[in-house]
């Protein structure tokens, strides 16, 4: 494990909003660990080191708790809708060594065939990896690729020991062309409907009146 991941965790005694708007006030996140059969461990964290650390997705912390290293899969960030502040994070116990189930992060590289584009259906996939080494991403090659041409979750390269745990018919990428709209058709055929009523309107007025 990179020494960059080194997070001291204190641990925390007060508990309810008061005591959240406290701690992150003084520039810490609660955060609460648990997991392989142990209670779980209120902590805080210093907000700026893993507000760093939580922009990878599937971070792993090497936590300090007492003296004692503990390893923890970030399992979810609450957020401030508004301001985007951390407000929680719920943090997982893992050991070197074991497999843990986690959502990757998808990204596309290559151009595709000339006057064709590449819309990404799964945004992530589902994978078993080692909890030590859980890849940022998976990359998919649409190099060359012409229309009608589809990846499916079973077609993409893993990382070496990720297995996939999603559908393996699940549609990945789809390369298609994309659909041409001809905006001056449709103005003219908006004119001509707009002229068709207004005589309509004003027959109505004039038997009105």
């Amino acid at each position: 494990m990179d020494d960059d991941n080194k997070v001291i965790a204190e641990a925390r005694e007060s508990f309810g909003k008061g005591a959240a708007r406290k701690i992150r006030a003084a520039g810490k996140i609660p955060a609460v660990v648990y997991g392989h059969g142990t209670e779980p461990q209120h902590v805080t964290l210093p907000a700026h080191q893993v507000g760093l650390l939580i922009r990878k997705a599937n971070a792993v912390l090497d936590l300090q708790i007492g003296g004692k290293s503990q390893l923890a899969l970030v399992k979810d960030v609450q957020k401030d809708p508004v301001h985007q502040i951390i407000e929680h994070l719920d943090l997982i116990v893992i050991k070197k060594g074991e497999k843990v189930q986690v959502e990757v992060p998808v990204h596309v590289e290559g151009e595709t065939a000339a006057g064709t584009i590449a819309d990404l259906d799964s945004h992530t996939l589902l994978l078993e990896v080692e909890a030590t080494h859980i890849p940022e991403s998976v990359v998919v090659s649409v190099e060359g690729l012409e229309e009608g041409s589809q990846i499916h979750a079973k077609d993409v390269e893993l990382p070496k020991g990720a297995s996939l745990i999603s559908d393996g018919d699940a549609l990945v990428v789809n390369v298609h062309t994309p659909q041409k709209v001809d905006l001056g058709e449709e103005a003219a055929e908006a004119a001509e409907g707009e002229a068709a009523e207004a005589p309509a309107e004003e027959a109505a007025a004039e038997s009105a009146e």
